[in-house]
């Protein structure tokens, strides 16, 4: 083994630890999320800071709603980045859904880092009062 040899192999070791400590700034979160619901639909809650819509990614496939995202968090152009655990955070959650819900009426809004989800449930599906007759 010769000096060169060393060198390679120390390089690629060095490689390692910075893809390895890439990996670990560039994980998946579970973004937190407040589920309300009535008679009439699902109301969801997400938060996802630092996500602008071009970087949304939402999907209803199976009865299955999947939410992917990644988060733009820039740094200012004076200041240099010094140590950074979650650089640019991707968040990811799935949920299943009832059949009893229309999924080609979703509706999604996405304002200040906050996604806001509105699942309408199907017309058969929904609460209704039956009339009793008399006589």
């Amino acid at each position: 083994m010769n000096d060169t040899t060393e060198l390679t192999q120390r390089d690629q070791s060095a490689l390692a630890r910075r893809e390895a400590e890439q990996s670990a700034r560039r994980m998946t979160i579970t973004p937190a999320v407040d589920i309300f619901e009535d008679g009439q639909a699902v109301t969801l809650w997400a938060d996802l800071p630092g996500v602008t819509k071009d970087k949304l990614d939402i999907r209803v496939h199976d009865g299955n709603l999947s939410i992917e995202a990644e988060a733009v968090v820039p740094t200012p152009a004076n200041l240099r980045l010094q140590h950074a655990e979650v650089r640019e955070p991707r968040f990811a959650r799935t949920f299943t859904l009832s059949p009893d819900f229309d999924t080609s009426k979703i509706e999604a809004s996405l304002q200040d880092g906050v996604l806001k989800l509105t699942i309408p449930r199907r017309e058969e599906a929904r609460p209704r009062r039956i009339e009793v007759k008399t006589g």
